[in-house]
Formats: structure tokens, sequence, C-alpha cells
């Protein structure tokens, strides 16, 4: 290859990073050394080495975290070293590297970390234990061996295994079910098996042949989540023979199990069957929390109190549930024991969705805060020569996004080599917001807790065109920019996994109906990618949703993300206020949106107008589709 053949040093990283991908170790090794003296030469090595870490040398590691020592790359390396050295039970190893692991993101190396600490001196884990591995989704093997190790120890109890096992069925992740329960009943993998391919049978004709009754009694309740999980009336039915055999902690189970399913559907029935819960804090987490958000939907605030104290210290501090605990408290005449619960949490400046509401039951509408103190230059100087900001951006402006956020990320955690605190993070977020990498600039300026810089974390890049097109077809363009926050953090090149692009992040089959809808001739899905294209088409269409749904911006922004279909649907039943609507949406990924998107929409109003904006209004009421009015949005898709 000649001088003028060779690629350059930028397209040598890009090919590494196919490779890397495509498992190409060959390829990787050949090109590393043309990649010397690269600024992401640490990314082109992690790659390499990364690519055969399972038949690396232990010098071979330990030279990479030498010569990278201090950086994000040498910290990854460590992290998937420890994952392979667990594997592999080299606790020697494991123990040398494990305490110079310093992120410690990585549930499965503590999980690990937590074993080996059993295994030599029978400390006392079982709580973080059992907390990491409910939160398993996969079937890694870091926390399912520390579970192995603490099961039958009396700090892992046979209830925490059973525990997981039916959360794991009714999430439909038989493997971590089967993986559980072997734990207890090594000879039962038939048995859950047989559960899995048809919860009916089993409970109606197999049940009989497991002679053991605690066992029987397990098993049968692991069937009856699994038919929870798919058909909450029949496993409602099925109770009628099974209560009674069940122990009351299991029974809890199941009806929570049972009502989750019918509140996820937006069910009426979804009430009564949490009132045949005796003890609400015997059940999952998450069935807990839709325990509140029936009877929300129900109007019944004595049961929101039950719900809400029926759950474990930390989840019960969470905003929203002290929120609607207060709510309830005033509801039922106890208005003195609300106003200090809206207090602790309420925020008009800075704050999110609940914490808005709050400080607006408190009589304090959304602001944008005064300015902090002025970054000082020897700051902006400290940003600008900071090695892994700058790795981080020049990865992203080459199109390494993911590993330019990653390393920013890392670059600005408080516990990292330099780890920044607050000043140095409202320096960095300027110096993201300097070379207009939006999304970096936002969650970098989030991270400071004692002030907010509303003009990093509300910016309003592309003003001119945004505001033209705003006003042009009748949007308020506070809406439009808490949108795109939401959707795109303004990066202009996103793309989502499902195929949506630009700011707006808009879908090519609703591109071509929104063109033909407003009549742009000659449109080619190619073109979404522009950006004054991506605005016209996102905002036209986030306007047929707005008039589809009667002008409630809570409704459109869930059309927007869900489909129109969804929302159409979700709207039927009581009418609701705005918020316990948003709170009742049965998609997590659509619920969030929602309320950061409201929440978005009022902190760019004050932005915009200058003046304090109300939550609650902007929420408004959701009611089912006026028996005179035209479908909502019918043919959008």
């Amino acid at each position: 290859m000649t001088a003028a053949e060779a690629p350059s040093a930028d397209a040598v990283v890009l090919q590494m990073r196919q490779a890397f991908r495509q498992g190409d170790k060959a390829q990787l090794a050949a090109l590393l050394p043309l990649a010397a003296g690269h600024p992401l030469e640490p990314w082109a090595a992690y790659w390499a080495l990364k690519a055969r870490l399972d038949e690396a040398l232990p010098d071979e590691v330990d030279a990479f975290l030498r010569r990278f020592a201090g950086t994000y790359q040498e910290d990854r390396l460590r992290n998937d070293w420890l994952r392979l050295l667990g594997q592999r039970r080299d606790w020697a190893a494991f123990m040398a590297h494990e305490p110079l692991f310093r992120m410690r993101d990585d549930a499965q190396v503590r999980c690990y970390a937590l074993a080996l600490a059993f295994m030599t001196r029978q400390a006392a884990v079982g709580d973080e234990v059992r907390r990491l591995w409910h939160a398993q989704r996969e079937l890694d093997d870091g926390c399912l061996f520390a579970a192995s190790r603490l099961a039958g120890s009396g700090q892992l109890a046979p209830l925490d295994i059973w525990r997981k096992a039916r959360m794991a069925m009714h999430a439909n992740r038989p493997a971590l079910a089967r993986a559980a329960v072997a734990l207890h009943a090594p000879d039962a993998s038939a048995e859950v098996a047989a559960i899995q391919a048809n919860p009916v049978r089993w409970l109606s004709t197999q049940a009989a042949r497991v002679g053991d009754a605690a066992l029987r009694r397990a098993l049968a309740t692991l069937a009856l989540v699994k038919l929870a999980s798919s058909d909450p009336a029949q496993a409602a039915a099925h109770m009628d023979t099974w209560a009674e055999r069940l122990t009351p902690e299991e029974g809890d189970w199941v009806w929570g199990a049972v009502a989750m399913r019918a509140a996820l559907r937006l069910q009426d029935d979804a009430p009564a069957y949490y009132r045949r819960v005796q003890q609400p804090a015997r059940m999952e987490a998450e069935a807990q929390a839709w325990m509140v958000r029936a009877a929300l939907r129900a109007g019944d605030w004595r049961e929101v109190l039950r719900a809400i104290g029926g759950m474990a210290a930390e989840l019960a501090a969470d905003p929203a549930w002290v929120y609607w605990k207060a709510r309830a408290l005033a509801a039922t005449g106890r208005a003195a024991e609300a106003t200090p619960l809206y207090q602790s949490i309420a925020r008009a400046s800075g704050g999110g969705f609940y914490e808005k509401l709050a400080a607006e039951a408190l009589g304090q509408r959304a602001a944008a805060p005064p300015a902090p103190p002025p970054i000082s230059p020897e700051e902006r100087e400290g940003a600008r020569l900071n090695a892994g900001l700058n790795r981080a951006l020049y990865a992203i402006g080459l199109g390494l996004r993911g590993e330019g956020v990653r390393e920013w990320n890392y670059a600005v955690n408080l516990h990292t080599p330099g780890g920044m605190g607050e000043r140095q993070r409202h320096a960095a977020a300027a110096f993201a917001c300097q070379h207009e990498v939006w999304d970096r600039c936002i969650n970098t300026s989030e991270r400071t807790q004692s002030f907010a810089d509303y003009a990093q974390r509300f910016p309003t890049p592309h003003r001119a065109a945004v505001l033209r097109q705003a006003q042009a077809i009748g949007l308020d363009a506070a809406y439009v920019y808490g949108l795109i926050r939401q959707e795109s953090r303004f990066v202009m090149d996103a793309r989502s996994s499902a195929g949506a692009s630009g700011l707006m992040q808009v879908m090519p089959a609703t591109a071509r109906w929104t063109a033909r809808q407003i009549g742009l001739e000659g449109f080619s899905p190619s073109q979404i990618n522009e950006r004054d294209t991506n605005i016209l088409i996102g905002t036209s269409y986030l306007k047929l949703a707005l008039d589809g749904f009667q002008g409630s911006l809570p409704l459109a922004a869930a059309a927007y993300n869900a489909g129109p279909g969804r929302p159409r649907q979700w709207r039927n039943g009581p009418v609701l206020e705005g918020a316990i609507w948003a709170e009742n949406i049965p998609f997590n990924e659509t619920r969030t949106y929602v309320k950061n998107v409201l929440s978005n929409t009022v902190d760019y109003a004050a932005l915009l107008t200058g003046r304090p904006q109300s939550l609650h209004e902007r929420l408004g009421r959701v009611a089912p589709l006026p028996p005179d009015a035209p479908p909502a949005g019918a043919d959008m898709p």
C-alpha cells in the first residue's frame, strides 16, 4: 500500500469500530498500529483487546491498564476483565483488580464482590444481593452466583428465591424463573417448564402430582402469576379454588399480579382485585405502584393512602408517591398533613413534573431561576483542557456518538480521577454548548443540584426556524421545544432503533403521510434529515395530533410517542385530571415521555415569556371523545 492509498487516521478508527462490532480480531490487530497517536487511540486499543479478552494473558491486560491509566477505557476494560474473572472463579485476581474499579456501575461485578465477601468472611450482604438479583432482567452469572452462595444461609431465605421466580415468570422470563427455582428445588425444573407451557393445565391436572405441600403451593403461586400475566380474569377465577390453600403472602402476591395486569389494561375491575390484597407490602413493587394508579383512576383517595402506606420507604419517597399521598391526605380532610409533604418535594424552579405540581399546590407557579454566577476563565480553561471531554467531543464529531457519550459521562462523574464538582460540571456543560453538542450540554447541566442554569438546561437551538414554523401553524413554541428536548436533545442526526430520524424523530411512514396532508410536493423520505424539513413535518404532525385530540397537550404528546391509536383507547373511561391520566398510561416509556414533555413545555414557556407558568393548566382534563365528535386522528399513522 502506498502512502496515497493508506487510509486516514480517522478512517482507521472508524474501520476498527466496524471490525469490533463484527468481531473481526484479525482486522483489529492489523489496523491497531495505524491508530498510534490518534486522539481516539485509547478506543482503538480497547476494541482490539476487548475482542479477544477471553484469550488474553493477564500481562497483556495489566499492560493496557497501565498505559491508559485514568481513562474511561482503562476502567471499562477493568470492568470487562472483572466479569471474566468472576465467571472463571479466579478470586485472587478478582480481589486484586476490584478495589481499583472506579465507576462501580456493573451489577454483576458487584454481585461477584458481594459473594466473595460472604465466602471469605461471612459478611452480611443479603440485603444488597437480594436487591441486585431481584432487579436482574437477564440470566447473567454474577447475581445468580451470589444468590446461590447465600441460598440457605439465612441471608437469602426461600421466600426471596420464590419471589424472584414469580417476578421472572410474570415478566415472561422463564429461564430466570427456572434458575431461581433450581436454587431451592432443583428437582422441580420439569414442573416449572410445564407451568410456563400451560399454567391452566398444570393447575387443573398436574399440581396434584407434587407430593410436598409447601412446594405445591409455591409452584401453584408461580402458575397463577404466569396465568395472570396473560389472562387476569382467568387467574382470578382459579383463585376461587386455590386461595384457601395458599399462604396469606402467596395470596397477596397473586392478587397483586392479577390486579396489576387489570390495571395495565385500564380495566374497571382492577380496584376490586386490589381490595382482595390484605397487605399491599407483600406485593411486588410494580404491583404496588399500579395499585396507586388504579385507585387514582377510580377516585378512591383512601385506597391511594393504603397503597402508598404499604410501600417500602425507598419507593414511597419517590416524588410521584409523595405528591399523590399529599393529594390523598388533602382529599380526605387531612390538609395539615399534606402541606409538609408538598414542601418536601416542591420546586417551582428547576423541578421535574411532580416537583412542579407540588409547588403549584403551594401556590407557586413554575419560573426560570436566577442565573448562577458566571463561569470563570479558569473554569472554562479547565474544561477546554480536559482530555476526557475533548476525546468525547472528537468521537461524537467523528460519528461515534455512543462512545463519545459514555466517555463524556465518565469524565464528569464525581468518582472518576479528577472527578468534577458542580462548578466544573457547569463549565463542562458550557463547553458542550459551545460545540453545539446539546445533549451533553443538557445532561451535564442537569447534574448540578445546588443551582440550575436554564440557558444550558433548556437551550433553544434553531430558534428562528422553530418560532417561525410554530407561529405559522398555530403551535405553542414552548410545546415544540419541550417535545424536541425529549425526543432528540437537539441531536440533528439522532436515529431511533425504530427508524425515527432527526430533531423531531419522525418515522418515514409518518413523514410521507404528513407531507400529503400539508400538500408538500415532491417530498422524499430522505429529506426528513434536513433540519427545516424535519421541523416542518414534525410540527405539522404534532399540530394534526393536537387538533385531533381537541387541543389536549397530554393526549397529543402520547400520540406523538406511541401513535394516535393507543391514546384514543386510553382516554376511554372516567373523566380524569391530566396528571392522573398521564400517570395511568400503561407504557412506561410513554408515561415518562408525556410527563417530561409537559414539564419541559412549562420551563420553555417560562423562558420564552419571562412569566410564571402553570403545569396543572396545561395538563387540563382528559375525557372520552364526545359522541358527536369525529374520531380523533382516525387515519393518522
